[in-house]
């Protein structure tokens, strides 16, 4: 480390000046914060190349998604966007409306039965808590396809085959243990002594949830609509399964529909529908980043 000639810098309380050395050290670390700025920014280009190629591609015509190298259309067009939102069987609003929802039941039930069975685990003084919650973790460890053709006999039974019920209904049972897990530890980090307050003030256990631990849970309350509405607008494997009319398809079933493997597939009208089912996710994600960041933040310090 170098060290630069001594400089004064200001007087001592009895009037002497104090001298202190100045380093010169503020080169190298800058050298380096830009070549972590560069890198992070090349790792950014790289794992935004693909969404921009399929965004270019959404405007280009057929013959020329393949067939031009660069990034920027040639022939500027929104024939893609008008054939992909009537190409199918129905319009494309119809699956829209199919994948909101399912989307908005799945997260009005995880937030529901999940919280619920998280405040039981971390605040009922029982003694099969502990063992309930190990049940709950180890089904994170089951893969889903073992419990597919059980749960489709089932619910073929009942009759709920090509119907919204066996997508939505497992939601409201509390069956996504990640999400059980991540409300435990959060409710665990709060004071007790909140609800022996509750109690002395006439409060029951469900009224202490719904009255003190439901608004205090925001953070873990809004990681979880979020990471629900996300995965559940994605899902592509379980609705293939249940939903076999047309009428009932999501948006990513839809996007499939596109792709023939015995005729012509229309990849303009995929990519350019492709970017319309991106538009719900990006903007849930940015409208609620804060709540996400806070979630994860306060869960993991505190759990």
């Amino acid at each position: 480390m170098a060290v630069l000639p001594i400089r004064r810098t200001r007087r001592s309380a009895r009037g002497t000046p104090r001298w202190t050395p100045t380093v010169a050290g503020h080169a190298p670390s800058r050298f380096k914060q830009l070549l972590k700025h560069v890198a992070l920014i090349a790792a950014l280009i790289v794992m935004l190349y693909p969404l921009l190629w399929m965004l270019s591609s959404s405007f280009k015509p057929q013959e020329e998604i393949f067939s031009s190298a660069g990034l920027w259309p040639e022939h500027f067009t929104l024939a893609n966007y008008i054939e992909g939102w009537t190409a199918l069987a129905y319009g494309f609003d119809v699956y829209f409306l199919n994948s909101l929802i399912v989307s908005v039941a799945a997260v009005l039930g995880n937030l529901f039965s999940c919280s619920l069975a998280a405040f039981a685990i971390a605040r009922l003084n029982f003694r099969a808590a502990g063992w309930i919650l190990g049940v709950v973790l180890l089904t994170i460890m089951l893969p889903y396809h073992v419990v597919v053709i059980p749960q489709y006999v089932m619910f073929s039974a009942i009759g709920w085959v090509n119907t919204f019920w066996p997508l939505v209904l497992p939601k409201f049972l509390a069956t996504d243990a990640f999400f059980i897990f991540l409300m435990v530890q959060f409710i665990r980090s709060l004071p007790r002594q909140l609800d022996e307050a509750a109690k002395i003030d006439g409060c029951g256990p469900f009224r202490i949830y719904w009255r003190i631990i439901l608004p205090l849970t925001l953070p873990a309350l809004a990681t979880t609509a979020i990471f629900t509405f996300i995965w559940t607008w994605n899902d592509f494997f379980t609705p293939l399964i249940y939903l076999n009319e047309p009428s009932t398809h999501t948006v990513p079933i839809a996007l499939r529909n596109f792709l023939d493997a015995t005729g012509q597939s229309s990849h303009g009208a995929l990519f350019a529908m492709s970017m319309a089912a991106l538009a719900p996710v990006v903007g849930f994600f940015i409208a609620a980043q804060k709540y996400l960041v806070e979630g994860i933040a306060t869960t993991g310090a505190k759990g």
